[in-house]
């Protein structure tokens, strides 16, 4: 197996996740789903059961908020959801430096991503309407639009979906 990277992006209940879930069954028998939120309430709980629920006993679960790059998926077929939740987490430990969560983000993926397999990666388009009055809002958008360029650049393949519907447009 070479390296693969196939992002997947779009807004909210685009259909992202599961179009990453069928993609990542159709090429493995036992994908690892590797999952970057951490359940701090009842409401992300809730998000959480719904993802489990769709997936399968096949399926390999790994939980890791932050340090993708300690995690070696070698010859596997590894879904990462989402980079969203990784960007909060990684801000919130920067504590709202969004330069400083860039950095480490960018060398977390490239230590990820430097073995051969391939790696869905599923992650949120949210810069798409207008400029916050939140500066902590706005710096989040910055670093989520940074990281998805910076993910799109290294991608072998990106989607977008858009109500349920998947464009490939690299």
């Amino acid at each position: 197996m070479s390296r693969r990277i196939i992002m997947v992006t779009g807004g909210q209940r685009s259909g992202k996740s599961e179009f990453a879930e069928k993609t990542a069954r159709d090429l493995s028998d036992n994908p690892v789903y590797l999952a970057t939120s951490q359940i701090l309430d009842d409401e992300m709980r809730h998000r959480v059961e719904i993802h489990r629920s769709r997936r399968g006993d096949e399926w390999t679960t790994v939980e890791e908020p932050l340090h993708l790059g300690s995690i070696d998926m070698t010859n596997r077929v590894v879904l990462v959801d989402c980079v969203t939740m990784w960007a909060s987490n990684m801000l919130h430990i920067c504590e709202g430096d969004g330069q400083e969560a860039l950095k480490r983000m960018k060398e977390e993926f490239d230590r990820f991503t430097a073995h051969d397999a391939t790696y869905l990666i599923v992650t949120n388009e949210i810069g798409l309407g207008g400029t916050s009055a939140n500066k902590l809002q706005r710096t989040f958008t910055d670093l989520q639009g940074s990281i998805n360029r910076y993910i799109a650049s290294s991608a072998d393949d990106v989607y977008m979906l858009i109500s349920g519907i998947s464009m490939k447009i690299k």
